[in-house]
Order: structure tokens, then sequence, then C-alpha cells
């Protein structure tokens, strides 16, 4: 979950990888490192918090010019968030700075090893050992390069910059020849187990940033006289929109003039080159005072975008990338979702247009729990995975495991390039954006457009819609950024009632139908944001033992299907309300404008815009996010940048 940035080119490496780290801050903000090579020498600076502290300390120094660099952004794994636990880490002479993504699961082993061979660890993180066993890789080429130097080791729990971050011999023996460090990076990653991107300098070497990756996201940029390594395309936008794509154990090479990708026995790997479609001014906030409420203001541009393309001149649906075949897709019968957190809300929902409209079995599983809970795939199963970044490690993992299996897979995802699509028999992407606060919200919205095109996709193949049925759906779909511009505009009673509620410890949510993982949605949102207690149940739920958590005053949110189109269930979940407005509740009740019945009942009433029943988690799902978004900035927390959290979860 880490952000990483490397770069070599022609600017000053210090200002483009601070740039980067800017904007990759999302993906984890426990600390922040910088590594800078210039005239045969490597700086580094490192602080635990947020970016904001690292910046202070290098203002206090004076700049250091150097055009070969890298930077990273720290979630924590092994080790507490400290200034010896960030990153980057060095080796024991001093010669080559290291920072990290993942988890190594053989750390302990390799950490007893490197100790007994005499090597000094300074820190109580996986990575660190990747630079003594870099350091061992190359000592063989470099006589004196290895734990002889130990001498020189990392000055201080907080580093340098830039004098006492130089170690004593700093300029060391000369490199015989150049891809060296490419070379031991490949002996060192075939050593290691579990999930990783290192990227990797060296002042023997002082024009080359190397990086690998095995089941953790990382991408190259290529620009004129420059090139970028990063763990996401946001850190390079500014300079390039060229990317290419890193495969599965590879080992990149980038300098000012060139790239070279390798598979990890050394021999040439094959790339696949693409262009980012968003800009710089996409990553920024615009006025708005949070990310998040940025995002939530750009939704009915990104469910608009969502829609582009979907249709082919002859009027059949089509989908970003299909490598099934229609008879393939006729044989599939079953279908299971699988994703996590948001994703996993947007799957639920997603289970009712898919067996509503294609008339198929639908499961919709947990990728985290998935591959240990024995699942039954065929080769007739279709797998729909779903995932903002692509690189959700569990859902990685049980995409893979369905492949074994010989079932066909499907991605939902909003980022090109990424490995989940690439290891997919067909592609929607979401053409959200870049999404910049940890919690979600367009890619929310435009992960359920995706999944009901999937499911018209799949009924116009089997056969299960006439084709003006599957026209009117799109019709109403086109008519969602309307409706959720609409809603947008009449939050402030919401955002009025978040205020009221910042002192409260708990919020439940109820919800009947599409309208419970929305009251799920809602609550996570919450609990990322405002750090509450918040649930969210099925409302038929209620009297089989949440009701007992009803107390007065205790601030209650409902969901209420829309009286015309479901009317059994609305009369339900009315009676629902009524049973917890006796008990006490404050009611916060979401409904459809002009449903008469649960005025009375209401304390707080938003209305939503009529829509279909199937569509109104787009419009219902928007007043939790403002609300939560409101609550937590009322509370004073860091709305973009919630504790323990970050953006993509790439770890197990």
């Amino acid at each position: 979950m880490c952000g990483i940035v490397g770069y070599a080119g022609h600017r000053q490496a210090l200002d483009v990888v601070l740039e980067g780290l800017s904007r990759l801050e999302y993906r984890g903000y426990d600390s922040a490192g910088i590594a800078v090579i210039a005239g045969g020498k490597i700086a580094w600076a490192k602080r635990a918090g947020k970016l904001g502290n690292l910046t202070s300390a290098l203002a206090e120094s004076p700049p250091l010019p150097g055009m070969v660099g890298l930077g990273h952004t720290r979630w924590a794994t092994h080790g507490a968030p400290t200034d010896p636990n960030a990153h980057p880490h060095t080796d024991c002479g001093g010669h080559l700075a290291v920072v990290h993504n993942g988890i190594i699961e053989n750390f302990a082993d390799l950490r007893d090893e490197l100790e007994a061979r005499g090597h000094i660890m300074t820190s109580e993180t996986d990575t660190e050992l990747v630079a003594h066993l870099l350091e061992d890789e190359l000592a063989g080429t470099w006589p004196g390069a290895g734990p002889a130097d130990r001498q020189s080791a990392e000055p201080g729990p907080a580093g340098g910059w830039p004098s006492d971050g130089w170690p004593a011999d700093a300029a060391g023996p000369p490199r015989p020849a150049a891809g060296s460090l490419a070379a031991g990076m490949r002996a060192v990653c075939q050593r290691l187990d579990g999930t990783f991107t290192l990227v990797a300098v060296d002042i023997r070497d002082p024009d080359v940033v190397v990086g690998a990756r095995r089941n953790s996201p990382l991408v190259v940029g290529r620009g004129h006289g420059e090139n970028f390594l990063a763990s996401d395309v946001a850190a390079f936008i500014s300079f390039t929109k060229e990317a290419i794509e890193i495969g599965q154990d590879q080992v990149a090479e980038i300098r000012a003039d060139s790239v070279e990708v390798t598979n990890f026995d050394g021999s040439p790997a094959q790339v696949r080159d693409f262009v980012v479609d968003w800009d710089a001014a996409a990553a920024e906030k615009a006025g708005f005072k949070w990310f998040m409420t940025k995002e939530i203001a750009e939704q009915p541009r990104a469910i608009a975008d969502a829609l582009v393309g979907r249709v082919d001149r002859d009027g059949l649906l089509v989908l970003d990338e299909m490598r099934l075949s229609d008879e393939e897709l006729r044989g599939v019968d079953k279908i299971v979702v699988l994703a996590c957190g948001t994703s996993f809300h947007a799957g639920l929902i997603a289970k009712y247009a898919i067996e509503h409209w294609c008339k198929i079995p639908c499961e919709v599983e947990l990728a985290s729990e998935f591959r240990y809970s024995d699942p039954i795939l065929t080769r007739s199963t279709l797998v729909i995975a779903i995932s903002q970044s692509g690189e959700t490690l569990d859902t990685l993992m049980a995409v893979r495991h369905a492949r074994e299996q010989r079932s066909r897979v499907l991605a939902v995802c909003n980022v090109k390039g990424s490995s989940i699509p690439r290891e997919s028999d067909a592609v929607v992407y979401t053409h959200a954006g870049p999404e910049m606060a940890v919690a979600s919200t367009k890619a929310f919205l435009t992960q359920l457009i995706s999944c009901y095109v999937v499911a018209l996709y799949l009924a116009q193949v089997q056969g299960t819609m006439f084709a003006d049925e599957i026209g009117a759906v799109l019709d109403d779909l086109r008519t969602m950024p309307a409706a959720v511009e609409e809603i947008l505009e009449l939050m402030e009673p919401v955002r009025e009632v978040a205020r009221q509620l910042a002192g409260e410890r708990c919020v439940l949510f109820l919800g009947r139908h599409v309208g419970f993982p929305v009251a799920l949605e809602g609550a996570l949102k919450l609990k990322e944001l405002a750090y509450m207690h918040a649930e969210g149940f099925a409302a038929g739920e209620l009297k089989h033992g949440p009701i007992a958590l009803i107390e007065p005053g205790l601030p209650v949110v409902v969901v209420v299907p829309p009286p015309s189109q479901l009317p059994v269930l609305h009369d339900k979940i009315v009676s629902n309300i009524q049973e917890i407005r006796a008990r006490g509740a404050r009611t916060i009740v979401i409904a459809e404008r002009g449903d008469a019945r649960v005025m009375p009942f209401a304390d707080t009433l938003i209305e939503l815009p009529v829509v279909p029943s199937l569509m109104q988690p787009l419009v219902a799902t928007v007043p939790l996010q403002v609300f939560a978004c409101e609550l937590a900035d009322a509370k004073g927390h860091d709305v973009d940048q919630p504790r323990n959290l970050a953006k993509s979860v790439t770890v197990e």
C-alpha cells in the first residue's frame, strides 16, 4: 500500500520525487523518505508521520543537486511508524538505498542469515534486509563493497540531509560493468517469498534506478530525456502520460535516455505501452477543502464517462477488452463476484441486477476469504473481480485461484495497466479518473454503472433480454448523472444533521433489497472517516437481534425502497421505522421524493429523485458519503487520510 517514486532524467530529482510523493501520499502516510545521488554520493532523509514532516526537515538544509533519486510514503507492516523504520534503507557500506511496498514472508530466516554473516540491522523492517542481500550479491563483483564496510553503517535513526547521510566511503570502488545492480536485484528477488515492489539506487552506478515487482504494482513513465518508476501513474502525470506496464516477476532499469525490462531469469521481457487518459489537473483539489468533497462533486461527470462508448454502431453493448467468445459466455451457468470493502458492496448490488436481467445464479464473496472456503468453480463459472486499483492483493490472489480452476474472469477496474485487468479474460474500465481520497466515492458509483453494463452485456449474449429492453435500461442509466447532480444540490440538510451528531458514539444503518448494501456502505464510510461505531443491517433482520441496540436518541439511518416499485418491501420497512422510533431512536430517513408514508416517522427526511429501483443506490449513496465526510470534518479528522488506512490494499 506504500507509494514509491523513482526518477532518472534532466530535472532535479528532489523536486520530482517530492511532487510524486505528494500525489501518492493517499497510499500510505505513516512516514516518508527520499534519497538522491549526486557527485558520487548518496544523500537521504526520512521522517515518521505525514509527508509534511519530511518536507519541513528538508527545508532546513541546503538542497542537493542530483538527477537520480527515489522516494517512499509508508503504510507500516513490519515495524512501527518511526524514523528508523521509515524508507529508504541502506546497506552496511552505505552504497545503495532501497524502498519497498509489500511483505517479505521469509523475512525472519533471511534476517537471521544476514546477521550471522555480520550484517548490522538498524530497523525492524523486512525492507532493510533487501539492501543487505543486494550488498552481498554485489560484493563478489566489487571487492570491499559488502559487510567489510559496515563500520560506516547508516548514521542515526532519522538519516541526514545532506552531510550526515553520506557514508564514510561514499564513492566506493568503481563498477566494472553497467547493469549489475539489475542483475543483483534479479538474484535477490528469486530468494524472496511474498509480495513486493522494490526500487533501488547505487552510487556505483549513479545514472540508473532499478525496480522489481511481484504481486505489487509498479509502472514506468516514459518521458523525453527522463524516465520514472512508480507504484501509480499519479506520481508522474505532471511530466508524461506515456507509461509501460511492468509484469509479474520483472525488473525494470530506467536511465534518463532508456528503459530496459527483463524477467527475473534475465531474459528480455515483453511489455505493453499505454497512455494515461487523465491529466494532472484531475489530481488537484480545485478549490475544495478535501479531495473527498471534490470527488463527491465529480460523480455526475464520472457516471457519464463510465457510460461513454458502451454501444457500437449496430446498437450492441461492448466492453473495453474482450477475450471471451459469445459461445463461451452463453455457456456460463454461475457467476461469482469477488471484491473487498466498498467494491464488495458494489458486488452485492450487482447481484440483484445480474440475477434480474440475466437469470443466472450469482454469488458475492469477500475476496480475502474466497480461496480458503473451498469454492466450487468450473469452466462454466464466470468470475467478476471488482477492484478500483486493480492491485488489491486479496482480489488478485482470488482471481489467480479462479483461473487455476479454469474459470473465466471479467475485471471491473479503474486503473489501466494494473494487474487484475492484465490477468483477466475481459475488462470493463470504470473511467472514474484518479480518486485521491482514501474513502471511495466516485469509484463506487462507477463500479455500479460498470456492473450494470456487464449484466446487460451478459443478458444480450445469453438472450435473456430483448434489444429494446436493454436500450430502455441504458436510457435510464443515462439519466443518472442528472439525478446525482440533483441530489448534490440538496445536501445542506445532510451536512447540518451530520454536524449535530458529531458528539454521538454510534450510528446504525438499515436497508432492504439494494438498500441493504447501501446501508453497509454508509456504515463503512462512517467507520473509515469518523472513527465511530457504525453498523449496517438488513432491516428484516432487525427483530432477530439488532433491535436490542436501540436506545433513546440513537441515530438510525434508514434507506427506504421506492413505494411504487417495491411496495411490499416499502410497507415492511415503514413498520421497521415505527418499531425503532417507538423505542426512542432518532430516525434519519432517505426516501423517494413524495413518499408520504414515511414522513410522519422521520425526524430528518432526505428526499431522493425518482429513479428505477435497481438504480436507487446511485442516488441513495450520495447523502451517506456527504454525511460521513461532514461528520468527520466536524470532529476535526483528516477526511482524505483517515488513520491506519491506505487507498490500495496491496498486502494480504
